[in-house]
């Protein structure tokens, strides 16, 4: 019996010290609805709440995507994983031009804005501490440089 308790007391314990992923507040239907409208074919769907908009992770024709929703289900941009093939030269260019060129690229990003406007968006790393997040237009040129960690 003493065992059955222990054994009740610890589950409880791990239960309890667990991260919540639970959302704060449910996503509201005029936010789901605009992505269900702007997605219609999206897969593997993960919301999360930001308090100030809303994220939504998913997977389309094979590709991950996320996209920004503010809370009345305006659609704020999306940004899609890509591969170092699928930059446009003029991006790669503006890259080496850059004081980064010689930096380790560790993540490709195209940024769908809500205008249409494509930009290229490249996490970069010098050291485990020196990490930036570089956004360039198509033409390569570079429009913001964010220390990332």
């Amino acid at each position: 019996m003493r065992s059955v308790i222990l054994g009740i007391v610890l589950l409880t314990g791990i239960a309890l010290s667990s991260p919540a992923t639970a959302q704060i507040r449910k996503i509201p239907a005029v936010v789901t609805d605009a992505f269900k409208y702007k997605y219609r074919n999206a897969e593997s769907v993960e919301w999360k709440d930001k308090l100030s908009h809303f994220v939504v992770y998913f997977q389309l024709n094979g590709d991950k995507y996320e996209a920004y929703f503010k809370n009345d289900g305006t659609w704020n941009g999306s940004q899609k994983e890509i591969t170092r093939d699928d930059l446009p030269e003029d991006v790669l260019a503006g890259l080496d031009k850059s004081k980064y060129a010689d930096w380790e690229i560790i993540g490709y990003y195209e940024l769908i804005q809500p205008s249409d406007k494509l930009e290229y968006r490249l996490l970069v790393s010098k050291s485990d501490l020196n990490k930036r997040d570089l956004t360039f237009t198509e033409k390569g040129r570079l429009v913001r440089d964010k220390l990332t960690l």
